[in-house]
């Protein structure tokens, strides 16, 4: 058995932060998260957990967690008589890499049969949720995306998680500096790159991609030349920490971009938003696996094969 995506959702996928009349990152993951269950056409009741990994946020809001407003936003488990079903949420942010993760949560959740279907999250916006207070020192445009999960029989679903941490310093920092911040605390950000940041961030990201091929297809895998190497249909889906990122991704790897290359860094919601739309577009469908590839502050990056139900071998 493996965890597949039953359905995905997006809001606001034109990165536009007042495109559609708010730039608040909650309203927008409570749309994609509406989206996603109205497409898989289920009860709202037999989602049993959801999990936020979404950094960002409105107001810089620290409690309660992000998780249950957008549970309260999308109306999942809000009756509480004693025999009504039960939605627990939370957040689980590990920046870039925090949708993967948050994978791996799920299949765990999964796999205890305690929940059939697990909604994850993913969006983030400048606090103050303008475009125009963010500035252009801000990296992250508004998008909020959604995956929901079930278990499946056969030989399809994510695999295991690959994660890789480089030493030193994180590459990324985004932090309020309370220094000059006045009484302004809960509408700025500050978000320092380092100089070098693109060039490492990409060989660590290639690394752990190839170590996932390596494992979904034999020692080999992960070159394309290789004999070992069976990637007929393997398409990519990669985060955009920086403008082309994802096409040099997937120049060294020698595998298609199942989105093309989107504009825009969206973060949390990057990966999400690109399977989007990839289904949209009908390259899921056409593909027998995904290669999900995410890197971001730590550095750090993760990758996970991901076998689509219809490439099924």
């Amino acid at each position: 058995m493996g965890v597949i995506i039953t359905a995905s959702g997006l809001s606001n996928g034109s990165s536009s932060y007042d495109g559609d009349g708010t730039g608040s990152v909650v309203e927008h993951l409570s749309r994609a998260g509406r989206a996603a269950i109205d497409a898989a056409g289920i009860d709202d009741r037999e989602v049993g957990v959801l999990i936020n990994s979404g950094v960002y946020r409105d107001s810089n809001t620290v409690e309660p967690a992000i998780g249950a407003l957008i549970q309260q936003g999308i109306g999942l488990g809000l009756t509480y008589q004693r025999s009504d079903p039960k939605c627990f949420s939370f957040d689980l942010m590990n920046g870039a890499c925090g949708m993967l993760n948050a994978v791996q949560v799920a299949d765990s959740l999964l796999a205890t049969t305690g929940t059939t279907r697990v909604l994850l999250v993913g969006g983030d916006t400048h606090p103050s949720t303008t475009r125009q207070a963010a500035g252009a020192d801000f990296p992250y445009d508004l998008a909020g995306a959604a995956l929901l999960l079930e278990r499946r029989d056969g030989d399809v679903g994510f695999g295991r998680v690959h994660s890789r941490l480089l030493p030193g310093p994180t590459g990324v920092e985004g932090f309020v500096d309370t220094t000059s911040m006045g009484t302004r605390g809960r509408s700025v950000m500050t978000v320092r790159r380092s100089p070098d940041f693109a060039e490492s961030l990409l060989d660590l990201a290639e690394a752990t991609a190839v170590q996932a091929l390596d494992e979904a297809f034999g020692p080999g895998g992960g070159d394309a030349d290789s004999p070992a190497a069976d990637r007929a249909g393997v398409v990519l889906i990669s985060s955009r920490p920086t403008p082309g990122f994802a096409a040099a991704l997937a120049e060294r790897l020698r595998l298609p971009l199942a989105a093309g290359e989107l504009p825009g860094d969206t973060h949390t919601a990057a990966l999400a938003q690109a399977y989007h739309r990839a289904d949209e577009a009908g390259t899921i469908a056409g593909a027998t696996a995904v290669l999900f590839v995410a890197a971001g502050a730590g550095p750090s990056a993760g990758a996970v094969l991901y076998r689509t139900p219809g490439g099924e071998r």
